[in-house]
C-alpha cells in the first residue's frame, strides 16, 4: 500500500525540521568550542556504561564530569616554572654556613678561637627568659664564624639585635685592630684637601673682584674621638640575616650623637636610609645605627664586681684623662647569684660614660689648634681666663649601678634570680629599665650583655596632648553696657513728672539761699 501525498509532504517537512535542529545541536560554542549534540552523545554513552541507579537524580553531575573530562583531556602538561621565593633564596645561602672545607686540618679546633661560645651564651639566656632561640643561635654562631675567618678578627662577639620595621639587624662586635684608621683618615684628608683647594681657586678667580665674605664663626666642633678609644673603641659589623654579607659600621662622631639624643626614628632595615628628623641628622641610618649602638653600650654593658680591674696606664701621673682601659682579674671567685640579686653595687659599668659633648673624653673648644705662639700667649690668656668653660667629668669607669641616677620616677635596672625553685642553679638576670630589650646575666665567673630591642630609650609616659585653655570669658556686664527694656508710656510720664519735682525741688532751693544772701547785704 502506496502513502499519500499528504503523508509524504508530512514525512517530509519532520525530515526538514530535523535536520535543522541537527544543524542547530552541532552548532559549536564560542567560549568552550563544544556542542550539545556531542554532550549527549558522549552523556548518554556514559549512562549506558555506568548504568548508575536514580539517573534523572544525578544526570547534571554526570554533564559536568562529562565536560571536566573533556577540559583534563585538552589541558597542556607543560607546567610553568616556579618562582624561587626569599626564603628558598635565604636557605641556599645560610646553606654555605655549614659547609666545612675539605682541607680544614682538625688541629685548627685545638687553637684558641676569637668567637666565644654561642651556645653557651644562649644556654643561659634561655633560662633569664631572652635570646634568639637555638636555631637562630646556632645560625648566627657560624655568622659570626665566617666573619671572623674572612675578616680575621683577633676577637669577636654577638652584640644583639636591633629589630626594624622591614628587617632587622645582627651586630657583631670586634675588637679594634691597628691600621684600620688608615682608611677613613685618608679619606678624611682627601675630602679637607679638595675642599681647600676649592676655596684657593675660588679667590684667585674672584681677586679683582671679591665677594663680600660672611663674618659669621660657626661654633667649634667636637672632633671625632681616634680609633680604639671613647665610643670608637670597638668596631662593629651588621647584618640582616646569617649568611647574608656583613657591613662594617663607620665610626660615630661626637655630633652624631648629640642629635640622635634629640630624635627618636625607628630602624628601617636599610643602611642607606636618610634620617629625616629635626634637629637634622648628619649622616643616613649606617650612622644613626652607629650611634645608638654606642648609646646603648655606654648605658648597659655591665659586668660583676672585680671581674675587670683598672689597667695600668703609661702617663697617668701627666694625663688627667679618665681611665678607659681595663683587665682581667686573675683573682676574681665569683659573687653568690643570691648576693648579686640583692645588691646593685655588686655591677659595675664597664664601657666609659659618653658626656654631653658626645664624647667620652671632654674637649676644651676654647683652645684652637695653632693658637699655641707665645707671642699671642699672653694676650690670649688674658682674654680667655674669664670665659674658660668647665671641665666636664663623668663617672669614672667601673662605677657600681647603685648610683645610676632614677629616671622618671623609675629605677633604671631590675634584677631577678632565672629560677626560685631551684635556686642553687639559678643565674642572676639584669635588665635595664631605660634600655629595653637591654639583659645581663652573671653566674660565678660567667657573664654577658646582649641587647635585643628596637633600639630607642625609655621616654617615660605615653605623649598626651595637653588639654586645651578654657573659653575665654565674655566682657563683664555692668549697668553701663547691659540692654535694659524699652519702659512703657505710664513709666515714662513718671519719669517725667519725678524730673520735673526735681527740677522745681532745686530751682526753690537756688530762689531761697539768693533771697537770704539780699537779706544779710
Amino acid at each position: 500500500m502506496e502513502p499519500s501525498d499528504g503523508n509524504q509532504d508530512k514525512c517530509e517537512e519532520r525530515l526538514k525540521s530535523a535536520a535543522s535542529f541537527k544543524a542547530f545541536l552541532l552548532k559549536s560554542s564560542t567560549k568552550s568550542n563544544l556542542n550539545v549534540y556531542e554532550h549527549l552523545t558522549r552523556l548518554l554513552m556514559k549512562v549506558m556504561d555506568e548504568q548508575p541507579q536514580n539517573v534523572v537524580d544525578v544526570i547534571e553531575d554526570m554533564s559536568l564530569d562529562v565536560k571536566r573530562a573533556i577540559f583534563e583531556g585538552k589541558q597542556s602538561t607543560l607546567r610553568d616554572l616556579p618562582q624561587t621565593t626569599a626564603a628558598e633564596l635565604l636557605a641556599e645561602q645560610q646553606l654555605l654556613l655549614f659547609s666545612r672545607p675539605e682541607d680544614a686540618d682538625r688541629e685548627e679546633e685545638l687553637v684558641e678561637t676569637p668567637l666565644p661560645n654561642v651556645s653557651e651564651t644562649g644556654f643561659y639566656l634561655e633560662q633569664a627568659g631572652v635570646g634568639l632561640g637555638r636555631e637562630e643561635m646556632q645560625r648566627v654562631f657560624l655568622a659570626l664564624k665566617q666573619l671572623v675567618e674572612s675578616q680575621a678578627l683577633i676577637r669577636c662577639r654577638l652584640w644583639g639585635k636591633i629589630l626594624g620595621i622591614e628587617t632587622s639587624y645582627i651586630v657583631a662586635e670586634a675588637e679594634y685592630r691597628e691600621g684600620e684608621e688608615d682608611e677613613e683618615q685618608s679619606t678624611d684628608e682627601e675630602a679637607a684637601d679638595e675642599e681647600g683647594m676649592n676655596s684657593e681657586t675660588h679667590l684667585t678667580e674672584n681677586e679683582t673682584d671679591p665677594i663680600p665674605q660672611s663674618t659669621y664663626k660657626p661654633p667649634p666642633v667636637v672632633p671625632k674621638e681616634a680609633r680604639g678609644t671613647g665610643a670608637n673603641k670597638f668596631v662593629y659589623y651588621v647584618c640582616q640575616e646569617p649568611g647574608l654579607p656583613w657591613v662594617k659600621l663607620p665610626s660615630v662622631s661626637p655630633a652624631q650623637i648629640t642629635v640622635a639624643r634629640q630624635i627618636r626614628k625607628f630602624f628601617t632595615g636599610r643602611l642607606d636610609t636618610p634620617i629625616v628628623s629635626y634637629p637634622p641628622f648628619p649622616g643616613n641610618e649606617a650612622n644613626y645605627l652607629r650611634a645608638q649602638i654606642a648609646r646603648i653600650s655606654a648605658g648597659t654593658q655591665v659586668s660583676p664586681q672585680g671581674f675587670f680591674q683598672a689597667g695600668e696606664e703609661e702617663g697617668e701621673e701627666e694625663d688627667d684623662a679618665p681611665r678607659d682601659s681595663y683587665e682581667v682579674n686573675p683573682d676574681f671567685e665569683g659573687i653568690p647569684v643570691a648576693k648579686m640579686v640583692e645588691s646593685l653595687s655588686t655591677w659595675v659599668h664597664h664601657v666609659q660614660h659618653i658626656l654631653k659633648q658626645g664624647c667620652c673624653t671632654w674637649v676644651n673648644l676654647a683652645v684652637r689648634p695653632g693658637e699655641d705662639s707665645n707671642e699671642e700667649g699672653e694676650v690670649e690668656e688674658k682674654e680667655e681666663e674669664p670665659d674658660e668653660p668647665e671641665p666636664e667629668v663623668g663617672p669614672p669607669l667601673l662605677t657600681p649601678l647603685s648610683q645610676d641616677a632614677d629616671m622618671f620616677n623609675t629605677s633604671p635596672w631590675s634584677c631577678k634570680m632565672s629560677s626560685t625553685l631551684t635556686s642553687q642553679h639559678a643565674v642572676a638576670v639584669l635588665r635595664s629599665n631605660l634600655w629595653p630589650g637591654a639583659y645581663a646575666y652573671a653566674c660565678g665567673k660567667k657573664f654577658e650583655n646582649i641587647y635585643i630591642g628596637w633600639g630607642l630609650k625609655y621616654a617615660g609616659e605615653g605623649y598626651s596632648p595637653p588639654v586645651p585653655s578654657p573659653p575665654q570669658k565674655e566682657y563683664p556686664s555692668g549697668p553701663e553696657i547691659t540692654e535694659a527694656l524699652d519702659p512703657s508710656l505710664e513709666e515714662e510720664q513718671a519719669l517725667k513728672d519725678s524730673l520735673e519735682e526735681q527740677q522745681a525741688a532745686e530751682e526753690e532751693m537756688e530762689d531761697t539761699e539768693e533771697g537770704e544772701e539780699e537779706d544779710d547785704d
